[in-house]
């Protein structure tokens, strides 16, 4: 049996035994009885094939109910007959053993158990997730088919309280209505469920940020300054347990109560009718704000790499999958058909659309494609955005000004190498609020007396030292020397090291476009050999290396890196070194405690 250990961010316990289920869901299947197995071992049968699902909490017992009365009818391919299994499994628990199957990382997700496997069908909440699991470096991951077969649009959940004192239910809100209630002098208190670990907090993330940047022209500090607050504003009242979040919301109809509870929250319709069940003391009401946001769409994916005929029967069962009671099933589960509609028993919350059963609005389209219709760039980005945008540590920073980051890059109008790594790290400061320490340092060789690096700022709080890093950046210019990487990078470790912080991701990322060339310098071995001596697993020090151009080498790069934790990057495009900064910042492990 492969059970989850150290992952516990499971779904609303609102559905008793059915909830109760989730609570202890499964990273891939557990080998136990299969429905069925009795009439496998029948004289009828050829022969027999174990399918394994694992489903999203939410829509599990919809789809367990649908596949064990297939099997009970003679569920088969060919003469050979077919067992089901369906676990319960959160889809994050399920992208995490995914994600180390194929050599992916996911930013916010960590690891996941050593004893996980994957099952053959995967019916995630969202078909982000696929999006992610390609973007994130699984480049061979193709699941089959990968359609939905269940929705729920995201909603903006508040008090009924409060969103009747905002103008609902007669009122149509919009993302940038939201965004100046969060962000306001006197806020509406705003929470979210980790968007990197919640496809419903994802969803709300990636349309409250789209809301920020149309403030101003895209990239503009204005737009920029918008973003953060509000991901700041949403950090305040994070959770990565959807059940803490709720809890969250305003337990009594006191004034006080309701002045000091959550505000706001991006959930999914599912949650809210499934929270107003439970007869709470204050309903929640669902905002269906415009531009809708990306709905969990619960896709159908095989799992690459299983055998063809498991393959041939998960093509069987999704057929299963598409019949008229299975629109029924998901009503009793509060989720919708495919297409927006619902089946008998479903619930809707006041003003939820439909577009067959008399609501005013259509249910946007929004998921209806699948992976094919969502983009990767906006995912990771708000993603990786979000990761250092709310996380806290300490940094050194250390950019190459050897000569040859002079040359133009044609990809930036012709800027600088230079230029647009000092423009990247600019922008990145933005990002970085008070709580973080940083320093600042340039390489080349011989940039004070036969030293290869020039300290420009001291590592320290932001508080403090923000106007001196970004006067730092500003001054910074190529040299004539050449790369002293070797000398330099045992130097910023040693200094990381000497005042390493607890409580913090203790860092250092180095910019350079060339590899070591340093005549009086220490060679590689003898840098990994201090390095392997220095290295304190009870102090760790990650080491991010971005390596920019055609010139650098990635295999001496990653030399380093395999020695001291971190990662190593390497773009030919100058221009992308932004996004590969905010991609190396978000996947650094968590703080340890």
């Amino acid at each position: 049996m492969v059970t989850v250990s150290g992952r516990h961010r499971m779904r609303t316990n609102l559905r008793g035994a059915g909830a109760a289920a989730a609570a202890t869901a499964l990273v891939a299947v557990v080998a136990g009885s299969w429905f069925g197995y009795q009439q496998l071992a029948g004289p009828n049968c050829s022969g027999r094939i174990e399918l394994s699902v694992s489903a999203a909490p939410e829509i599990a017992p919809a789809v367990r109910g649908a596949a064990d009365e297939w099997v009970a009818n003679g569920a088969r391919v060919g003469d050979t007959c077919i067992a089901v299994n369906v676990a319960s499994a959160e889809p994050v628990d399920v992208a995490a053993a995914v994600a180390s199957k194929h050599g992916a990382t996911l930013a916010g997700v960590g690891q996941a158990s050593g004893t996980a496997v994957t099952p053959d069908v995967w019916v995630p909440d969202s078909s982000t997730w696929l999006v992610r699991l390609k973007a994130g470096g699984a480049s061979a991951f193709a699941p089959g088919n990968g359609a939905s077969i269940a929705r729920s649009p995201v909603v903006v959940a508040l008090p009924e309280p409060v969103a009747t004192r905002i103008g609902w239910p007669d009122k149509d809100f919009r993302w940038s209505d939201l965004l100046k209630q969060v962000t306001a002098s006197k806020p509406l208190r705003a929470g979210i469920v980790e968007p990197t670990q919640d496809a419903a907090g994802l969803s709300g993330l990636l349309s409250l940020t789209a809301a920020a940047s149309s403030t101003g022209e895209a990239g503009s500090p204005q737009a920029q300054e918008a973003m953060v607050g509000a991901l700041r504003a949403l950090a305040t009242n994070r959770s990565s347990l959807r059940q803490d979040l709720l809890a969250r919301f305003p337990r009594s109809s006191d004034p006080t109560a309701i002045a000091n509870g959550l505000g706001a929250a991006a959930l999914s319709e599912e949650d809210v009718i499934a929270y107003n069940n439970t007869k709470p003391p204050i309903k929640l009401a669902a905002l269906y704000l415009d531009p809708p946001p990306i709905s969990l769409d619960y896709p159908f994916a095989v799992l690459p790499g299983i055998e063809p005929s498991k393959a041939s029967a998960a093509r069987v069962l999704y057929e299963a999958l598409r019949s008229g009671d299975f629109k029924d099933r998901l009503a009793a589960q509060s989720l919708r058909a495919p297409d927006g509609n619902w089946g008998r028993g479903f619930q809707a919350p006041t003003g939820a659309p439909s577009p067959a059963n008399g609501g005013e609005k259509q249910v946007p389209p929004s998921g209806q494609g699948g992976a094919a219709e969502l983009d990767p760039v906006a995912i990771s980005t708000a993603t990786t955005t979000w990761s250092v945008a709310t996380q806290s540590g300490r940094m050194l920073c250390v950019i190459d000004v050897s000569g040859s980051m002079k040359e133009p890059v044609a990809t930036a109008n012709g800027a600088s190498r230079e230029q647009v790594t000092v423009a990247a790290a600019s922008q990145g400061l933005g990002l970085f609020d008070d709580s973080w320490s940083i320093g600042l340092w340039t390489f080349s060789t011989n940039l004070q007396g036969t030293q290869d690096w020039n300290e420009l700022v001291g590592i320290g709080p932001l508080s403090g030292n923000r106007g001196s890093l970004q006067r730092g950046l500003a001054s910074i210019r190529p040299s004539k020397g050449n790369t002293g990487l070797y000398d330099t990078m045992l130097a910023a470790y040693q200094k990381v090291q000497q005042d390493w912080e607890p409580g913090k991701v203790n860092s250092i990322v180095l910019f350079t476009d060339g590899q070591n060339d340093d005549d009086n310098g220490i060679s590689q071995k003898a840098l990994l050999d201090k390095l392997k001596k220095l290295r304190d697993d009870e102090q760790p020090v990650q080491v991010i290396i971005i390596g920019i151009g055609t010139e650098v080498n990635r295999k001496e790069l990653k030399s380093i890196t395999d020695v001291t934790g971190g990662g190593a990057f390497v773009t030919t495009d100058p221009s992308k070194i932004g996004e590969i900064f905010l991609q190396a910042i978000a996947l650094r492990p968590p703080a340890p405690r």
